[in-house]
């Protein structure tokens, strides 16, 4: 962090990027595009439940990312550069939070004791409900950073503090999954069964219409990306004020998600540094808010609620390039330290 400070004091501050109007046909056509591509996979899903390969899992990942630099130049094209450095910079971001988010999922779908062969489906569903839950919460996120751009201060102390949170907690053993609320009220109201009968929700048993463990499996999922996405949605807004940037760089980091999962199996464990460069991406881009919100300012008990032009304001490519250095030195330290990690039995399983 102190590498950038001497070259962003010296330097004029930076204008914050505005709104930009994007074209309606744009806006229309890419959320076309992204719900048949949606609907598609979950009819793949749901015709052939299965555990896939690794290699159908690496195609499918290469696709939906290949996919996501291919929207990022298309909006290059359509809009400006500055749109679309914030849709890399704010996919990769979302991106690396998820696969940290997937050791979670591990334990659940563990804990859950969810068959296999069923996973792919659970995660595809738990995944669909996730991508509603956040377009929610970024539609009100928009609404209330246009009125109350203090929030930035509220949303950066928050950024900073869960970055702090995540390095103290390095080397820690895993907290084991805890039912929420939510799941712990549904199980002691609705009849559920003891199986689960496929990727069925209600099955009929002695008579009795009783849900399956499949809907417990999905509400947990959906629900707990919801809690990660109170750190991913403020570190998002951080990069980008526009909300259509926001939603699509959302939607592109879970595509493809559940094909992660399979893909990384036992590697996710080898990402022993992948929550520290996380802690430095959400540090930065805390400060980051900190410094638009100083730049932005009218609160009365700041400055005599008066903007602080000569805050400098840190620029879009500056950040996309600490989101990547970060991202990649924190990888290539985890695979060195790791190196040699696993048995042949877990590779062979791995690479089935």
């Amino acid at each position: 962090m102190h590498a950038f400070a001497s070259p962003l004091a010296a330097a004029a501050p930076v204008d914050l990027p505005t709104r930009v109007d994007l074209p309606t046909w744009f806006t229309v056509a890419t959320l076309a595009g992204l719900s048949i591509l949606l609907l598609a996979d979950l009819l793949i899903v749901g015709r052939r439940p299965h555990e896939p390969t690794f290699r159908e899992s690496a195609l499918w990942v290469a696709f939906y990312i290949g996919l996501a630099v291919l929207f990022g130049l298309v909006l290059l094209m359509v809009t400006n550069g500055t749109l679309a450095t914030e849709f890399y910079a704010g996919w990769l971001t979302e991106y690396s939070l998820s696969v940290d988010n997937l050791f979670v999922f591990v334990i659940i779908l563990t804990r859950l004791r969810v068959p296999r062969h069923l996973q792919q489906h659970a995660l595809m569903a738990g995944i669909l409900l996730a991508l509603v839950l956040r377009g929610l919460f970024i539609l009100a996120g928009a609404a209330l950073i246009e009125r109350f751009t203090w929030l930035f201060y509220f949303f950066g102390a928050f950024l900073v503090v869960t970055a702090i949170n995540l390095v103290r907690s390095r080397g820690a053993e895993e907290a084991e999954y805890q039912e929420n609320a939510l799941i712990r009220r549904i199980r002691s109201v609705l009849p559920i069964s003891t199986e689960f009968s496929g990727a069925r929700l209600r099955v009929r048993e002695n008579g009795r219409r009783l849900w399956t463990p499949m809907l417990v499996v999905l509400l947990a999922l959906g629900t707990t990306d919801l809690i990660f996405a109170l750190d991913s949605i403020p570190a998002i807004f951080g990069l980008t004020r526009e909300p259509f940037v926001v939603f699509t760089a959302n939607v592109f980091a879970l595509m493809g998600l559940r094909q992660l999962y399979f893909l990384l199996g036992g590697l996710l464990e080898r990402l022993v540094y992948l929550s520290a460069g996380l802690a430095a991406i959400l540090g930065f881009i805390g400060v980051k808010l900190v410094l638009e919100a100083l730049h932005d300012n009218n609160l009365p008990f700041i400055n005599g609620g008066e903007p602080i032009a000569a805050v400098p304001a840190i620029p879009i490519w500056l950040s996309l390039t600490v989101i990547l250095g970060t991202l990649a030195v924190a990888t290539v330290a985890s695979l060195v330290k790791t190196r040699g990690r696993g048995t042949p039995a877990e590779s062979a399983e791995g690479l089935r």
